[in-house]
């Protein structure tokens, strides 16, 4: 059986992580946003923003790595596998950068296809920062916007997810996915 692949995507500081973390707790397969580990890794050799200081080699990181999880995720044997972010995000946010890119970036939007696209809209309630994410809530919204723009781009119907608690969203993702 090839699982779908769910991915569950927004800009930052939307509930993304709080939303897969549940859906872990209930026993979901779900892949982390690597671009933490990423960072973390970075800092650990002395670069603090891997992302500002070489935000190609950044992107290639994360592009590896969500394809990595793309592959995984296709043989998992489970009805649906969860992915805190896409391949599309990388192209997103290098636009939103402003940053040039290689061309295999977007041919690897295109060969990659996920089955269902579910994105959380910017809520200023529940955002914060911290040492990993620099962006404000401003920024996170225009990074919304273009997170919008890539994956309609790439075709995708993207599933807007409400702004609820993290059991109502999580039920959202589920009802929709006939995963109850």
């Amino acid at each position: 059986m090839n699982s779908k692949k769910v991915v569950i995507t927004g800009g930052p500081g939307t509930g993304k992580s709080s939303i897969i973390n549940h859906l872990k707790n209930l026993g979901f397969t779900c892949y982390d946003e690597i671009a933490r580990d990423i960072t973390l890794e970075a800092r650990q050799n002395g670069i603090d923003q891997l992302f500002l200081s070489e935000p190609l080699l950044f992107s290639q990181k994360l592009l590896d790595g969500r394809a990595e999880q793309f592959h995984k995720a296709h043989n998992e044997g489970q009805p649906a596998v969860f992915l805190d972010r896409g391949i599309p995000d990388i192209v997103a946010y290098m636009e939103y950068s402003g940053d040039s890119y290689p061309h295999h970036f977007v041919e690897a939007c295109k060969t990659h296809r996920y089955d269902k696209v579910f994105i959380l809209a910017p809520w200023r309630d529940i955002f914060v920062s911290d040492s990993e994410r620099y962006e404000n809530f401003e920024e996170a919204s225009a990074i919304h916007d273009q997170l919008v723009k890539t994956y309609t781009r790439f075709g995708y119907d993207l599933i807007d997810v409400p702004f609820e608690s993290i059991e109502k969203r999580t039920n959202f993702l589920l009802d929709t996915l006939n995963l109850k």
